[in-house]
């Protein structure tokens, strides 16, 4: 491995011996919010409270402006340029190649919407994208593109926003929930420019073009938002709010926003800290709603969008009950709801008359021969439901992937649109209208770009290619794909892989040689990890690796079964997610690579994964990256005061609590760091990230640094002072930080120079 002539020591973080976070019961000195146990827990608080090594817990300054905070975090910066400053040329290489595999100038698929094509646009060496609109002469599109930023997509291209002019001077800028208004000549969206994911409400009026902040009523401040949609008119907006926590908990109606005497009205507020909050219109836009769910309660309030609905309340669907879930459209005079209501280990299709209250009336979607179409056993996931004019178009899981069927409601035949990849990923388009006769989805695999494909309702086998990624220079017959399934350690669970490899560097595997292997994983909330094509990993396969990815426990690849207790991987049987992982690690490591050539990565929970992974096995690895990781999880999550922690608790469980304490003080990473030889650790934060506080990170860089003093693999950390949870808002910045990672990982298997 090559080395630098000038490397800095590493920064020494100071530690407190005495200083301690405490479970349970708050002692008098520590008072934090009061912690308290899940409405339906049966386990007692620790009383009295145990403390919790926290060592370097100085390192949390919420306010982001602490000198001495500050000064470290800088050197940590300063020592990770100086371990990669000899990488420059490489960084240079990965950067010009991430470029060079995408399409600068290029632009979405068009979706319809009343009388406009909807798109978003990108343009060489600008960092942000610009929406679009064109006039809707017929139900289909013919694109004449010459490929230029002069170039319209379609006729009558008119720029409704561009984020490039509302992000100048400004070192982040990320938009969210842009919505047109009903008249079509207004927009209104949110924008964070600093990436702590606080976002101002701003109106756009598209014939004028002013751009205006809103205040909050009666003040010179500007209102934060988490989401905006409009009412029935212009005159009429919805929007959602945070508390103290950062968690979305009430809903606002605003009418006569455009008057100087704007009035807001509280049309829902969610108290318990547990409950996370969103609103949505339905498709028909005759309702909106009001969601306040936990991982496993949810509750539903709908509001008519006529001409009455001003002076009425909100209505329940239907009352929460202790771990249902329902989520919940409107169509055709009938709610239409996904459940998992009498304990069904997945989400079933239910339907009931439009009326509040209405979960007597619940009633399972049968086909013509009066079976259900999905009834929450095991052999298939349902996660959403679209309604159509003359069909239910259904996304869900089935065998580990990602699948689309239509139902149609004359016929009540169910169908399931299958492709001839073994693995892939699969999804809707936008789709904003309900009289249709096609739907159009996005199909990628991981060895094909993504394509956007519509297709019949009636005969899936019409289908229609409406635009392609392309990708330059990628040739996919160089390449091959695989899905395999690997045993765990428990000798019942199969734990699936998606591969992708250049072939001569499987060939290679196969016969027995030694090739490097980059294993990816998350495992957490339920999310799938999909088998997707990812312009990114080209670099790393064509300098000889293999790059897998672990479908762990504690995601959805495999149904909600895959997630939940008592198989799956939360709460108490959250250690299969890192089981899994290091079990697929060690199965590599004795066939197609060894530790000496394995690297890992993860990210936020996913960085939870590999704290874990490497605390469990610190010789199994090389290198490891941990993005954004969670990795302080017991003093993090005593503290309900932090943003978004109480809600975490339905995750993770209480460590207030005995038995949850006992369990997740034998995983938390920063808790667990053992002594003896880690991998090259490369970590990754944001200064002003919500959701993994920066100190996260740079207590674990400490911890594993000061219990491994003479490890001559380094541990180094990586912090945006400008950036959140998310990254880098400028795509030409993001490729910049990814090329700092990947020349890091490929620097420690000996692949810099390839």
């Amino acid at each position: 491995m090559a080395t630098s002539t000038e490397v800095l020591s590493p920064p020494v973080a100071r530690r407190e011996e005495d200083r301690s976070v405490f479970a349970g019961v708050a002692p008098e000195g520590w008072d934090p919010k009061m912690p308290r146990q899940s409405n339906d827990s049966t386990e007692t608080l620790l009383d009295p409270p145990v403390a919790v090594p926290d060592p370097y817990g100085w390192l949390r300054d919420d306010k982001r402006n602490n000198k001495e905070v500050l000064d470290h975090l800088k050197a940590e910066n300063a020592y990770s340029q100086s371990m990669t400053k000899h990488l420059g040329q490489l960084q240079e290489s990965l950067y010009s190649e991430f470029l060079s595999s995408i399409k600068e100038t290029d632009f979405t698929t068009p979706r319809p919407k009343g009388e406009f094509w909807y798109y978003t646009r990108t343009f060489k060496g600008f960092s942000y994208k610009t929406y679009c609109r064109a006039p809707k002469a017929s139900e289909s599109f013919d694109i004449d593109w010459d490929g230029t930023k002069e170039s319209p997509i379609l006729p009558g291209e008119e720029t409704y926003l561009d984020v490039n002019k509302l992000a100048e001077g400004k070192d982040y800028c990320s938009v969210g929930g842009v919505k047109v208004s009903p008249s079509k000549k207004l927009i209104a969206y949110a924008a964070d420019f600093s990436g702590d994911e606080i976002y101002q409400l701003r109106v756009k009026n598209l014939e004028t073009g002013e751009d205006v902040a809103l205040k909050e009523t009666g003040s010179d401040k500007l209102l934060e938002i988490d989401s905006v949609m409009w009412g029935k008119d212009d005159d009429e907006l919805f929007f959602t709010t945070n508390d103290e926590q950062h968690r979305p908990c009430r809903m606002y109606q605003r009418k006569n926003w455009q008057s100087d005497e704007p009035t807001d009205r509280l049309l829902a507020e969610e108290l318990d800290d547990l409950f996370w909050c969103s609103m949505y219109k339905s498709i028909d836009e005759k309702f909106v709603f009001f969601e306040a769910s936990s991982k496993e309660v949810s509750e539903i309030f709908f509001l008519p969008l006529d001409d009455e609905h001003t002076a009425s309340e909100m209505k329940l669907v239907a009352a929460r009950r202790p771990k249902v879930l329902y989520e919940v459209d409107a169509g055709h005079g009938s709610w239409f709801l996904l459940t998992n209501v009498d304990k069904s280990p997945n989400m079933k299709l239910m339907t009931a008359p439009i009326q509040a209250d209405s979960a007597a009336e619940w009633k399972l979607v049968e086909d013509a021969d009066g079976n259900p179409i999905f009834d929450g056993s095991l052999a298939k996931a349902l996660d959403s439901v679209t309604i159509l004019k003359t069909h239910l178009v259904l996304q869900g899981r089935e065998g580990g992937i990602p699948r689309v069927w239509t139902f149609c409601l004359t016929s009540k035949e169910l169908k399931r649109i299958d492709f001839p990849e073994d693995a892939y990923d699969v999804g809707l388009l936008a789709h904003s209208e309900m009289d249709t006769e096609t739907v159009a989805v996005s199909y990628d695999s991981m060895l094909t770009p993504p394509s956007s494909i519509e297709i019949s309702l009636t005969d899936d086998s019409q289908r229609t290619v409406l635009k392609t990624k392309e990708v330059p220079g990628y040739n996919k017959e160089l390449y091959e794909s695989h899905r395999m399934e690997f045993p765990s350690r428990d000798g019942e669970t199969m734990i699936p892989i998606s591969v992708v490899a250049r072939k001569e560097t499987m060939e290679k595997a196969r016969a027995g040689t030694h090739v490097p292997v980059h294993l990816y994983g998350y495992g957490s909330y339920g999310a799938s990890i999909e088998a997707d094509f990812d312009t990114t990993r080209l670099p790393l396969l064509d300098r000889g690796m293999i790059y897998v990815i672990a479908h762990v426990r504690g995601g959805g690849e495999m149904g909600r079964a895959w997630y939940e207790e008592p198989k799956g991987a939360k709460y108490l049987c959250k250690k299969n997610t890192f089981n899994d992982f290091v079990d697929v690690a060690r199965i590599l490591s004795k066939t197609w690579t060894k530790p000496e050539m394995l690297s890992c990565e993860g990210r936020s929970a996913g960085g939870l994964l590999i704290g874990a992974a490497i605390n469990q096995d610190p010789a199994l690895f090389r290198c490891a990256i941990l993005g954004v990781p969670f990795v302080d999880v017991v003093p993090t999550m005593t503290d309900s005061t932090i943003p978004l922690t109480s809600g975490e608790w339905v995750e993770w469980g209480n460590p207030n609590e005995e038995r949850f304490h006992n369990y997740m003080m034998e995983y938390s990473p920063i808790n667990n760091v053992k002594i003896g030889r880690y991998p090259a650790c490369w970590l990754t934060g944001g200064l002003h990230d919500p959701r993994v506080a920066y100190w996260e990170p740079a207590k674990f860089t400490a911890a594993l640094r000061h219990a491994n003093p003479d490890n001559d693999n380094p541990i180094c950390m990586k912090l945006d002072l400008s950036a959140g949870h998310f990254s880098a808002s400028d795509r030409y910045k993001y490729y910049r930080e990814l090329a700092y990672d990947y020349s890091f990982l490929l620097d420690q298997l000996n692949l810099a120079d390839c």
